[in-house]
């Protein structure tokens, strides 16, 4: 990751980390660096956060600045841009949105021309052009050379229309709540499952700028298993600020998490001879119950590091169909090459058609392992993992574990802290391995607080 740039864009707290100035300065380098060979296009979406207005019109002003064209989408998801960016031959797209972050929160996220994240080498040369550290001068466009913004809130309504057409199957008599965190997903959601003849119920569907995330959402689907029981709904799907995420509830008012939605999909896409790799790519996070499931009913499984860039990777270089994080990234690469939370939702309604299955038996096949995570403060991340002392613990905790569980020392990439978490049978277990593992580093000075 670089000084600005990490796993998901450009992120902070809005107006100090991540001020006007810095959108102005991305757009005036992307404006240049794909105006090198003629006019360049970029297409630029927002979620519903009152700094986005703010990021948008800095770099529409920097994009034209440099020469080249900005293409406005206004609100919408991050996904649409993505699908945008690759279907309607875009130099790049940008998404403002801090994702599930509060309000107070925005980033940048970039993408090529693919619709993918974009590589970390050019993020690189962005960081210097924001530094001053860039070798060459970037012109201010002059004359009938400026570019022009344009709007372009028709490519929104063709991705509702994209999204509308992957089911194959009407949702008619269906009843589903949406949960859409007064984010990105508040229009296109109801538009898409209204077009597939559902009955929707839409929730925190009224942003005013500060709202967005606020007890709402997948990171806060109480709300919303509360409602499915209330209304007696068939499903409800929650999404996040940018709605590149999805988490589910079944019609009893349980959670469905993404480690459980992929094996669901899995499961069916392989039944209907629609996943040739048999395999499921997921980060190193994803519950040890996952892979048990996936065990038994044959399909393979590959781990990345966290986050929803490295399982893409895994993707695309392996030809692999499905992959994601237990937090709701959920990648369908046939139809998508990001997250996407209203396709995810899409994808699981129907298995649930085609199946005549309720969610609650889809999910039970996969057996959640109870999980303790606790976050330590180190002097030093790197002596801390090469510690012998703590090595050996790890592994005698792994293998008093075997195949019941698991323990898991990670590093933190943007704080001096390190994650340790544990899965087994029970929480007691749990704690034991993980206390144990935390004893160790403070038995050898490493420790400075558990947070």
């Amino acid at each position: 990751m670089g000084k600005y740039f990490g796993t998901d864009g450009f992120r902070g707290q809005s107006g100090v980390d991540l001020t006007a100035q810095h959108a102005f300065a991305i757009g005036r380098f992307l404006g240049w660096y794909y105006g090198k060979k003629g006019q360049a296009k970029i297409v630029i979406g927002k979620d519903t956060r009152r700094s986005s207005y703010m990021y948008e019109n800095a770099l529409a002003a920097g994009i034209t600045a440099s020469g080249a064209n900005a293409y406005l989408l206004h609100v919408t998801t991050t996904p649409c841009v993505s699908y945008i960016t690759r279907t309607d031959g875009f130099d790049c797209g940008i998404m403002i949105s801090a994702s599930h972050n509060p309000y107070t929160d925005n980033g940048i996220k970039l993408m090529n021309g693919d619709g993918e994240k974009m590589d970390d080498e050019l993020q690189d040369q962005i960081e210097k052009y924001i530094d001053g550290e860039f070798e060459e001068e970037i012109p201010f466009a002059t004359g009938e050379n400026i570019g022009c913004t344009v709007d372009y809130y028709t490519g929104r309504n063709r991705y509702i229309g994209y999204l509308a057409n992957v089911a194959t199957k009407s949702f008619e008599n269906r009843k589903v709540a949406l949960d859409c965190a007064n984010g990105s997903s508040w229009m296109i959601g109801r538009a898409v499952f209204d077009a597939l003849g559902a009955k929707t119920f839409v929730i925190n569907n009224e942003p005013n700028g500060t709202n967005i995330n606020r007890g709402c959402g997948s990171t806060h689907i109480e709300g919303l298993q509360e409602f499915v029981k209330e209304k007696k709904v068939d499903v409800g799907f929650a999404f996040d600020g940018d709605a590149d995420r999805c988490l589910a509830v079944d019609e009893n008012g349980n959670v469905v998490n993404g480690d459980q939605i992929m094996y669901i999909c899995a499961k069916y896409l392989k039944k209907i001879g629609q996943l040739p790799s048999n395999t499921v790519v997921t980060t190193i996070m994803s519950n040890f119950g996952l892979y048990k499931a996936l065990d038994r009913i044959g399909i393979s499984y590959e781990k990345t590091a966290v986050g929803d860039r490295f399982v893409y990777e895994n993707m695309k270089e392996n030809d692999h169909l499905i992959g994601g994080e237990n937090s709701g990234h959920v990648i369908f690469r046939k139809y998508a090459r990001t997250g996407d939370g209203i396709l995810t939702a899409i994808m699981v309604m129907m298995v649930m058609i085609e199946t005549q299955l309720p969610l609650s038996v889809l999910a039970s096949e996969v057996e959640m392992y109870p999980q303790v995570l606790k976050n330590v403060v180190v002097d030093d991340k790197k002596a801390t993992l090469d510690d012998p002392a703590v090595k050996l613990q790890v592994d005698a905790c792994m293998a008093e574990l075997g195949d019941q569980g698991r323990v898991l020392l990670r590093a933190s990439g943007t704080e001096p802290v390190l994650r340790v978490m544990s899965e087994a049978t029970t929480y007691e277990i749990c704690e034991k391995h993980v206390d144990a593992i935390i004893e160790s580093m403070k038995k050898n000075g490493h420790l400075i607080k558990i947070k």
